[in-house]
């Protein structure tokens, strides 16, 4: 299977709608004018993204205090995401994108190593929307721990 599209700064970022943990709605476009942090995470209640999900977590406070709003999306159904907020204490918005639509348009599903096998699957990813929705930051691959450090570090911020 190809490799699928990748996008870089300053490409306008794919609008979604999802829907979230409590059974609302979340259209990306209903967020101009702020910027927002959308990451793609492989499945709820794992180590290593039950990890990430508690970093962004204890950081949104601060996040949103310089203008972020966090989205994390995964394949998994809403009513998982809502155990998964329960058990973890989460505040982050946890979007469910089962048929994986907004995962391909961001080129977060495809082709990935796991384990020395090449497998098709969520590509850990984080992007950064600014507020008139093209993406001011692209990473691919990223590792779950330590992440939100690294990308607080990128943005120049405290």
């Amino acid at each position: 299977m190809p490799e699928p599209a990748r996008l870089s700064p300053g490409d306008p970022a794919p609008d979604f709608t999802l829907a979230d943990d409590a059974g609302g709605e979340v259209t990306l476009s209903g967020l101009r004018g702020r910027k927002v942090i959308v990451y793609f995470y492989p499945a709820a209640m794992t180590p290593g993204c039950t990890k990430q999900a508690c970093d962004f977590t204890d950081s949104l406070d601060s996040l949103r205090a310089q203008g972020f709003e966090v989205l994390g999306i995964s394949p998994d159904k809403p009513e998982k995401l809502a155990k998964f907020r329960e058990r973890d204490g989460l505040t982050i918005t946890l979007l469910s994108d089962p048929d994986k639509t907004a995962m391909t348009a961001y080129g977060a599903f495809g082709e990935k190593k796991l384990y020395g096998k090449i497998v098709q699957g969520v590509i850990r990813s984080t992007f950064v929307v600014d507020e008139e929705g093209a993406v001011e930051v692209a990473q691919y691959n990223v590792k779950a721990t330590g992440h939100v450090a690294k990308l607080r570090k990128d943005l120049g911020l405290a």
